[in-house]
């Protein structure tokens, strides 16, 4: 099913008695956490790195001293975190606080990890008395701070129900993908499209350059035809600027190609563009470029370049 968030009024925001917990305030978290407040919704954030939040107190959120005092004050809680390490951290899974922070609370889990570690997370939170939901969402930073995000939704249906009006100001378009974890599972098949795309873009620039052809004409013409999208439009000025100024970070695609790889090594599947993809990216966080965007990986084929001319020589 899909839902579009500007049309039915049945997601119209709902009123909270309490504010609504979000932790993580990284590249995409801070943004998504503004737009939550400037649609009058009342938020209390933590981030392991406080000076993080020193923008959404300025926005008018609140800042909590501890992980502890979110789930005190709050029923719905947001992790918008970078792996299932961190996630269990903040729940304290497996810890004497689990259970108090699951109970009553419905969990939604917005990073992109293994489908099966959110399955089993599922379980747990499911089994202190909570309710879960993942909703993983496809864009970077600039669709972030936009509203424009694509929310992947998946859990029971209460729960769907209870965080899908919530995703309004954060997300265009929100997508119910089923059960646990089809939302993680459609989020990484739509990433393998994603980062081929990107690596696709960068080879195409780096080719067009080194032909010495009018890169500007080649943009007009991608942008011209069938090839275009946000995407393409986002990313081909980066890649002839060498603006890498980070949007989607060379490390985080890098851990995503994993996540995928090992999708498709338990269903005994094969993803040969997504693999050589995956090796361009180890290097390029090899060259000290991880925490750039991820055009970056022009630098990559860059200097692939360079030692085949070098062999030639």
């Amino acid at each position: 099913m899909t839902t579009s968030l500007g049309m039915t009024t049945s997601l119209g925001m709902t009123t909270h008695d309490t504010p609504v917990g979000f932790i993580g305030l990284g590249t995409m978290g801070e943004p998504m956490v503004r737009r939550l407040i400037g649609s009058g919704v009342s938020v209390f954030v933590w981030n392991r790195t406080a000076a993080r939040a020193r923008n959404v107190a300025l926005a008018g959120g609140g800042v909590a001293p501890d992980v502890r005092e979110v789930f005190a004050r709050c029923r719905v809680v947001f992790l918008m975190l970078a792996d299932g390490d961190a996630v269990d951290a903040v729940l304290d899974r497996g810890g004497a606080e689990f259970q108090r922070r699951a109970s009553g609370r419905t969990i939604v889990h917005m990073g992109t990890t293994a489908p099966e570690y959110s399955r089993e997370l599922e379980r747990d939170v499911r089994a202190a008395g909570g309710r879960y939901v993942e909703t993983p969402v496809s864009g970077s930073r600039q669709p972030a701070e936009t509203g424009q995000l694509v929310a992947m939704v998946a859990g029971e249906a209460k729960a769907v129900d209870e965080i899908v009006p919530l995703l309004r100001p954060m997300c265009a378009r929100a997508f119910n993908c089923g059960a646990v974890p089809n939302g993680i599972l459609t989020k990484l098949a739509v990433n393998i499209f994603l980062i081929t795309m990107v690596t696709g873009l960068a080879e195409a620039v780096h080719f067009a350059e080194r032909q010495e052809i009018d890169i500007a004409q080649v943009m007009a013409v991608l942008d011209a035809g069938p090839m275009a999208s946000a995407v393409s439009r986002a990313k081909l000025p980066k890649l002839v600027e060498r603006d890498f100024g980070v949007e989607a970070a060379v490390v985080n695609v890098l851990e995503n190609t994993r996540l995928i790889m090992d999708a498709c090594k338990a269903a005994e599947i094969v993803s040969p563009l997504l693999e050589m993809s995956r090796a361009l990216y180890a290097e390029t966080v090899a060259l000290g470029l991880g925490d750039r965007d991820m055009t970056a990986v022009l630098r990559t084929i860059e200097r692939r370049s360079g030692e085949a001319r070098r062999r030639v020589g």
